[in-house]
Parts: C-alpha cells; sequence; structure tokens
C-alpha cells in the first residue's frame, strides 16, 4: 500500500544546505520510498531551546512511500544519525531534525510516534513550507488546511 507523508527539514550546525540535501538524497534512496518533494528552504530563528543558538534552514518534504509510519520514523532517525545528529538537549543545536508531520490522514498516538506532529501547527517555520507543497493537506485532528492553519498562526502573531 501506498502512502503519502509530510516531513519537516531542519538544520542549524554545519554546512545546514548540503546536510538537509544530503538527508533529502538519502530518503529518495531509501527502500520503500517512491518519491520526494520538496520545498524551498527557508533561515529561521530557533524557537525554544538554549540561547544563542545559529539560525535554522528549515523546509518540508512530501514523500509517496511503502512503509508505514514506524517504519517510516525509523529511516528517519536512521538518516539523523548517519549525519551526526547527537539527541544531548531538547530543542538544541543540531545538524539534522527529520519530523514527521503527517502520515496518510491518521491520527497516531504511541510512546515512540505522535502523528500529526504535535506543535506543527504552532511554528511557522513548518507550515510555511508545509502549505507551499501541499496547501490543501488536512490536519486530521484539526480538520483544517495546511494553508489556514498558516493564515490562522500569522493572524494570531499579528495580535
Amino acid at each position: 500500500m501506498r502512502h503519502v507523508a509530510y516531513v519537516g527539514l531542519g538544520s542549524n550546525l554545519g554546512d545546514r544546505e548540503r546536510t538537509v540535501a544530503r538527508a533529502v538524497e538519502l530518503l529518495r534512496s531509501a527502500e520503500g520510498v517512491q518519491a520526494v518533494t520538496t520545498s524551498f528552504l527557508r533561515e529561521t530563528d530557533p524557537v525554544g531551546g538554549p540561547a544563542g543558538q545559529p539560525r535554522y534552514l528549515n523546509g518540508a518534504a512530501r514523500i509517496e512511500t511503502t512503509l508505514d509510519a514506524p517504519d517510516l520514523l525509523r529511516l528517519l532517525l536512521e538518516i539523523e544519525r548517519a549525519l551526526g545528529r547527537q539527541r544531548r538537549q531538547q530543542w538544541g543545536p543540531r545538524t539534522i531534525d527529520l519530523d514527521l508531520l503527517l502520515f496518510d490522514d491518521q491520527v497516531l498516538d504511541t510512546p515512540d510516534l505522535t502523528v500529526p506532529h504535535p506543535r506543527m501547527h504552532e511554528r511557522l517555520f513548518v507550515l510555511e513550507p508545509l502549505a507551499e507543497i501541499a496547501p490543501d493537506v488536512v490536519h486530521p485532528a484539526q480538520g483544517r488546511t495546511a494553508r489556514e492553519l498558516l493564515e490562522s498562526l500569522r493572524e494570531r502573531n499579528r495580535s
């Protein structure tokens, strides 16, 4: 069975653009992945975490895959490890960050995986690239499109 998943891409250490590009290459070449489409990358300020972090490059990817959600998460974690990600501090700086945002219209909440990503609707650095590549994808728990979530968040930030 073929699934469609959306993944947040981010990096704020080292050669950020090259690292994100390498992560996308590894996704494209992975067994069970048929297609990967990516957004443009955007430079963004860090959200949360320790003060003084470098700025991020963020984007999003649409993935067509035969992997189920837990297997796709395992693949994302393997790619992070291969590209030098070390989990030392929550929301700390990282060479690469691959977050599973959406997986079909599934809502999953297990000790290892929560889909949709629990904070995606609160983050411009997630919604802007997601809305670029999939403006009409629906957040299954919120019942709103990426475009609607983005517009709502921008409105809240203006207030």
